[in-house]
């Protein structure tokens, strides 16, 4: 527009210097001022709607090319509206090509279509609203030229990919890398972004299942916390059975990673290349509790949960007992805090139903032991032996109904997945859903339901509990009455 004005000032200037020589009459100024009059019409028009709407960046640009649109027919106001929106557009369209082809953002005047908010990736593991993919960059609504409005997203997601992949320190510049021009046919520049948006989720996919090797890292997660490696639990739990019983502040943490790592070292987890990022964690609150705050996140009952005093009965070590798993950029995007929470709560849940399952069996062996030692005396626990037996029936089928009809059918879903996506944003998506569905068939989205399953468990530990005292007690009396009538044998022979 300077340059324009600035153009029409040298034609007032000429005209005054054809006027001190008298050579300018009353026609010849208005045969050549005619041409200028609707060139500054239209830039005056277009300043007053710049002023008047505040535009700036993106704004301005759609109102320009709003305008070159709305003048067809009038071939010298379209003209004019066209060269300036190309030059208005030309370093918009430089920033643009940096954050596509590089993933890189050098936004001064805070103009352009994405912006970028500091936040740290590192909390991405402490973060349980799993902000950082969504919120580090972020669509300016109002700063999307009208012409790029269809493939805004591509845009945001192209960048992103690309600027994930420069983080871990590659440096990544698209191959089909073009100057965008502005030009009425928006097909032009729509084709070179939708190239620069398929090498980006090429570059970060290619990246994230190759060399970050995002599958062997889930399925490494798949063999604790949805106690895929049976051998190496049944080695854990016979190693820190006493340790968890325990309340929590009586636990010593550092014994129990110490038997957690030769848990790993005596089984066939011991070939898991990932086995060291395993950790243990002892939670504040019970199942429940967990599941209550996860359920409240973003809701207004989140703050009321969080300044809520703990529970008042302390936690047994099994009761708080749970697996996590360190996870480093730029994983931490796929297994991020939210969905390991989502995976200790599927773990927490499998791991008491496995240990009401010892609780259970070891009643059995009990049982067998006062079978071997009196047989009649067997007669008096024989209804509490056949609810034993529908008690572990119960506590063995919901476990095989949690692993091998949800988790495992519904894990060979997602394994295929990653290979068949297209961008990081369906990995994100699928891995999601596979463990929304687990939660949900796994009884644990609804929190009433599991209050009645966890009331059901507790009953089969006060069971477990109370049968075990009368069995000491009986085998107790059956050894005393053994003892004594041998006493009264040896007797008998004495006299």
């Amino acid at each position: 527009m300077r340059t324009l004005v600035k153009e029409y000032m040298i034609l007032i200037t000429q005209l005054e210097h054809l006027q001190r020589q008298g050579l300018l009459s009353l026609q010849k100024l208005w045969f050549y001022i005619q041409p200028t009059l609707r060139t500054m019409e239209v830039l005056a028009s277009l300043a007053t709607s710049l002023d008047k709407g505040e535009c700036l960046g993106g704004a301005t640009l759609s109102l320009l090319h709003d305008r070159t649109f709305g003048y067809t027919g009038d071939t010298q106001a379209q003209e004019l509206c066209l060269y300036l929106t190309k030059a208005a557009s030309t370093p918009y369209f430089d920033i643009l090509e940096r954050w596509i082809y590089r993933g890189i953002i050098n936004d001064p005047y805070s103009e352009f279509m994405v912006e970028e908010h500091e936040l740290q990736k590192e909390k991405i593991q402490e973060d349980y609203n799993d902000k950082y993919w969504d919120q580090r960059y972020t669509i300016v609504q109002q700063q999307i030229p009208s012409f790029l409005q269809k493939v805004a997203d591509k845009i945001l997601s192209t960048g992103k990919y690309l600027n994930v992949v420069r983080e871990c320190g590659h440096d990544v510049t698209c191959p089909d890398a073009k100057e965008i021009v502005y030009t009425l046919k928006e097909r032009a520049y729509v084709e070179q972004i939708e190239k620069a948006y398929s090498y980006a989720s090429k570059v970060l996919l290619d990246f994230l299942m190759e060399e970050k090797e995002l599958v062997a890292h889930l399925r490494s997660i798949k063999h604790y916390f949805l106690m895929d490696q049976g051998d190496f639990f049944v080695h854990f739990m016979d190693l820190t059975e006493e340790e968890l019983k325990k309340t929590v502040e009586d636990i010593i943490p550092t014994r129990l990673e110490a038997l957690l790592e030769l848990a790993l070292r005596m089984s066939t987890a011991n070939t898991d290349p990932f086995k060291d990022d395993l950790k243990i964690e002892l939670m504040p609150h019970d199942l429940i509790t967990q599941l209550l705050r996860v359920l409240a996140i973003e809701t207004r009952q989140e703050k009321a949960l969080i300044n809520a005093d703990p529970t008042e009965l302390a936690l047994s070590g099994l009761e708080a007992f749970s697996f996590d798993y360190i996870v480093k950029w730029p994983l931490s995007l796929i297994i991020n805090r939210k969905a390991l929470t989502r995976y200790q709560m599927l773990f927490r849940h499998l791991f008491y139903c496995k240990h009401v399952e010892r609780l259970l069996c070891n009643v059995w062996i009990s049982n067998k032991a006062a079978k071997q030692f009196s047989l009649h005396s067997a007669k008096w626990f024989a209804g509490a032996f056949t609810l034993r037996q529908r008690m572990l029936n119960f506590v063995q089928n919901i476990q095989y109904y949690m692993m091998f009809e949800v988790m495992e059918p519904t894990w060979h879903i997602l394994e295929k997945k990653p290979q068949q996506a297209s961008n990081i944003d369906d990995v994100l998506s699928h891995h999601t859903s596979f463990l929304d569905n687990c939660l949900k068939d796994c009884m644990l989205t609804n929190p009433e339901l599991l209050k009645i399953f966890s009331k059901l468990m507790s009953v089969c530990v006060m069971f477990t509990n109370c049968m075990q005292v009368n069995l000491d007690v009986h085998l107790l009396l059956i050894g005393l009455g053994i003892a004594i009538e041998l006493l009264y044998n040896v007797l008998s022979s004495l006299c």
